[in-house]
C-alpha cells in the first residue's frame, strides 16, 4: 500500500516536471528552436490547429526558423498566427515559405524572462510540495484506519520527503539550464 503510494507520488512528480519541461521549451533563448512555435494555435478552416500539423519546422541558421507548409494556402493563416502570438517576431513569408529571424535578446528582455522561468519552477516545486502533502495525507488515513502501522508510515514519509528532495534538485537543474540559455550571447 505505501509503495503503490509513493509510485503514484512518483508518477504526478514527474508529471510535474514534464509540463515544466514543456513549457521552458517555448521560452525564447538566443537560438531559435522550432518549439517557440510548434504549439502556435493556426485557425485553419475555422478550427484552431497547432502549427507543428501544419507545417514542417526546421533550423537552417542558428538564429532562424523556416515553416515550410504541408498546404501552401495556409500560408496567410500561419503568418498571421505568429503575428498575433506573443513571440514579438515578424515573419517573412516569401509565397510558399516563412522564415523567421531571431532577433538578439536585449539585456532587459533576457532579464524578463529569467523571472519568468523562475516563477515556472516555482510553480513546478509548489505542484511537487502539493503531491508531497497529499501522500502524506493519505498514509494518515491508512494509519487512522489501521490498515498500516505507525513505523510504516513514519517510513512512508521519509520515502516521500527523500523523493521530493530529489525532484526538487531537478527541478533547480532544469532552471539553471534554462537561465544559462538565456543570458548566453
Amino acid at each position: 500500500m505505501i509503495k503503490e503510494a509513493i509510485s503514484d507520488a512518483e508518477k504526478r512528480m514527474h508529471s510535474a516536471i514534464l509540463s515544466l519541461q514543456e513549457d521552458l521549451a517555448g521560452v525564447r533563448t538566443g537560438r531559435a528552436t522550432p518549439a517557440l512555435v510548434e504549439k502556435i494555435s493556426v485557425d485553419y478552416y475555422g478550427s484552431p490547429v497547432p502549427l507543428m500539423q501544419l507545417a514542417s519546422i526546421s533550423v537552417p541558421e542558428p538564429r532562424q526558423l523556416l515553416i515550410k507548409p504541408f498546404d501552401p494556402t495556409t500560408v496567410k493563416d500561419i503568418e498571421k498566427a505568429i503575428l498575433a502570438s506573443e513571440l514579438g517576431i515578424t515573419p517573412m513569408n516569401d509565397g510558399k515559405v516563412i522564415r523567421l529571424n531571431m532577433p538578439p535578446l536585449t539585456e532587459e528582455r533576457r532579464r524578463e524572462l529569467t523571472k519568468f522561468v523562475n516563477n515556472r519552477l516555482e510553480e513546478a516545486r509548489i505542484s511537487v510540495r502539493n503531491v508531497r502533502r497529499d501522500i502524506n495525507k493519505d498514509l494518515q488515513e491508512f494509519k487512522e484506519a489501521k490498515l498500516i502501522s505507525e513505523d510504516d508510515m513514519k517510513t512512508g514519509e521519509e520515502e516521500i520527503q527523500k523523493l521530493t528532495d530529489k525532484i526538487i534538485e531537478e527541478i533547480g537543474e532544469i532552471g539553471k539550464k534554462k537561465d544559462q540559455e538565456i543570458m548566453e550571447i
